[in-house]
């Protein structure tokens, strides 16, 4: 089965401060990122506040040119001369329902603006037709489409916004921390949507979250980042059951179980998360680490394949 997006070695810079006297600092946001995803399938991104998850996101919806490293969508590399082509292939869907709307539009016309930019050969009755199907489609009724943002529920919002993305039929949907902002009950509702809408329409998610929790329900596949880097990666069942990056088991001790008769002990980091400008030598998680030797203050491990790929000189059993 053909890929719907392929990402080689991607990598995201950003230089920082510098003046006249001084060069501007380096932060490396997103270094050496390779994966694909098929139709169907769902490769959830975790890590930390600040790991680089959201910088990823940002480019594969062609919003920021890597640096370094090539994506490619459809079959095609997404150079930035193909970007306004590619783009209906990928959309996005918010962290934050009250923020990715505007509040001063009736939600038709929210529906209906990327027809307008992107088919304008559509006329005013096939676009409103659309935008109906695609409420429907979310579980919300027709009479919502002449109502606006504040007149719903963040749950009600976020269904908004799914319909939204997917008003160009797209392959890939890049998911941003869209349930984080909505209540427990509410999550649930969200993702079974998502799951069901990725079945009837063979869609490929990007899954970006720091829940791993809600991760373990939806992904197929995992990366998980640190510092702007993969540190683990591997099918969902085989990282969770056998976490071999120390950063990895780390993240997922502090995971609620809903099962009180499990005992779990929970892994505590020491030590602050090292600047992005000043990024350590070796493996920059060897600050942390409980099992850090002098190896991993000297060089940087590459994803070793044992037996998913882990960026450790000693993983865990």
């Amino acid at each position: 089965m053909t890929a719907v997006v392929t990402a080689d070695n991607l990598a995201r810079e950003y230089q920082v401060g510098g003046g006249m006297f001084s060069k501007p600092g380096i932060v490396r946001a997103v270094a050496g990122t390779s994966f694909s995803i098929e139709p169907g399938k769902t490769l959830a991104v975790v890590g930390e506040s600040g790991c680089g998850k959201s910088t990823l996101a940002r480019m594969v919806t062609l919003i920021e040119e890597p640096t370094s490293g090539t994506l490619t969508i459809g079959g095609k590399t997404a150079t930035p001369d193909k970007w306004r082509d590619l783009r209906t292939d990928v959309q996005i869907v918010f962290q934050d329902p009250y923020g990715s709307l505007n509040l001063r539009q009736r939600i038709g016309a929210i529906l209906e603006e990327p027809l307008k930019i992107n088919r304008p050969d559509m006329s005013a009755a096939e676009r409103a037709e659309k935008g109906r199907e695609m409420m429907r489609l979310v579980g919300l009724r027709e009479e919502h489409y002449d109502r606006y943002p504040h007149m719903f529920s963040g749950g009600q919002r976020q269904r908004i916004a799914v319909a939204r993305a997917l008003m160009l039929e797209p392959k890939l949907l890049v998911l941003d921390e869209p349930v984080s902002a909505l209540d427990l009950s509410i999550q649930s509702q969200i993702l079974n949507l998502l799951l069901d809408l990725q079945e009837r329409m063979s869609l490929a998610y990007l899954f970006i979250s720091h829940d791993l929790s809600v991760v373990k329900h939806v992904a197929d596949d995992i990366i998980v980042m640190y510092l702007g880097r993969p540190v683990e990666t591997g099918p969902k069942d085989e990282v969770f059951a056998a976490p071999r990056h120390p950063y990895t088991k780390a993240l997922l001790s502090a995971t609620p179980s809903a099962d009180p008769k499990r005992a779990k002990q929970r892994i505590k980091l020491a030590g602050e998360l090292p600047s992005p400008l000043a990024i350590p030598p070796g493996c920059p998680f060897a600050p942390r680490c409980w099992k850090a030797q002098d190896k991993c203050r000297a060089e940087r491990p590459e994803l070793f394949d044992i037996p998913h790929p882990a960026a450790c000189f000693f993983p865990e059993n």
